[in-house]
């Protein structure tokens, strides 16, 4: 039989074939080859009646993520509270990066909208974004039809509010919420384990949150390939390499200085930058100590 994997939890697979659930173990042949089953998975299985089922085969992935491990992703909706913890552009850039590298679609959702009292500037974010291509909406009459025939994925930083707002588009899961730690600034992680639900006519997952993110990119191309503004301005820099830092004829530099390209992208640009190049050289350092 062939289904998806749409629930792990300690050490059983539950597999979703034709409207039934069967409770699966992987064969020990997928931890000899490397291999672990994720939420997500599209797999061959067996299963007897009234017994336990096993995954015999793993269907080849379109994209995945390591945190949180789940798999064959249409689209993420990257949850960011406007308040408690405050707006952080550098995170959410973190996290667009991520997804633009992942090619998965990303949906940006402001929560606690309700805690601000002038949503001016958040507007102005909003604008900017918008003018980028993203989907941005603090309203769930505007995101709830997004999720309709796709895979979703729900993401964030820690005590932003995924599980509150998923309660709010399917009461039915109860999911269990803890408000923000007053000696951390932070919300404690409610999340235990990744699952698929049903709802708004496609499948959702609530993901454990976490408080910073590692995107997988390794050089500067990579990376002007995760901001679309960037990598459409960048086609007409003079060099094909151009990391935009110190290059002439540069067309990113150009575009920002008659307010073309958002300050606050490039600024983020060029954090990244900085960390991929620093973690290449700790890189061959080490690799020279060897």
């Amino acid at each position: 039989m062939q289904g998806r994997i749409i629930k792990a939890l300690a050490g059983f697979y539950y597999v979703e074939s034709a409207n039934q659930l069967y409770q699966t173990r992987a064969r020990g042949n997928f931890r000899k080859k490397g291999q672990t089953p994720y939420v997500g998975d599209w797999v061959d299985f067996s299963a007897e009646e009234n017994s336990e089922g096993y995954i015999l085969k793993i269907h080849e992935r379109k994209n995945s993520l390591v945190r949180p491990p789940i798999v064959n992703i249409d689209q993420a909706v990257v949850i960011m509270s406007a308040k408690e913890p405050d707006f952080n552009s550098n995170l959410l850039d973190r996290f667009l990066v991520l997804l633009e590298h992942k090619r998965i679609r990303p949906i940006v959702y402001i929560s606690k909208m309700d805690l601000i009292e002038d949503d001016g500037q958040m507007k102005a974010i909003r604008q900017c974004y918008r003018a980028i291509g993203y989907d941005f909406y603090w309203s769930l009459d505007e995101l709830i039809p997004k999720l309709n025939n796709q895979v979703t994925v729900f993401m964030g930083q820690t005590g932003v509010g995924k599980s509150t707002l998923l309660n709010k588009i399917v009461p039915e899961l109860a999911l269990e919420t803890n408000a923000i730690s007053d000696s951390l600034g932070r919300g404690r992680h409610t999340t235990r384990a990744v699952s698929f639900y049903n709802a708004c006519g496609g499948k959702i997952a609530d993901t454990p949150g976490f408080s910073s993110i590692d995107y997988e990119l390794s050089d500067s191309v990579q990376l002007n390939q995760a901001f679309p503004e960037l990598q459409k301005i960048s086609q007409s820099c003079k060099f094909r390499s151009c990391t935009h830092t110190h290059e002439p004829d540069c067309a990113v530099k150009a575009a920002l200085g008659t307010g073309q390209l958002w300050s606050s992208r490039y600024d983020n640009y060029l954090i990244f930058l900085s960390e991929i190049e620093n973690r290449r050289e700790t890189y061959k350092k080490v690799i020279k100590r060897k």
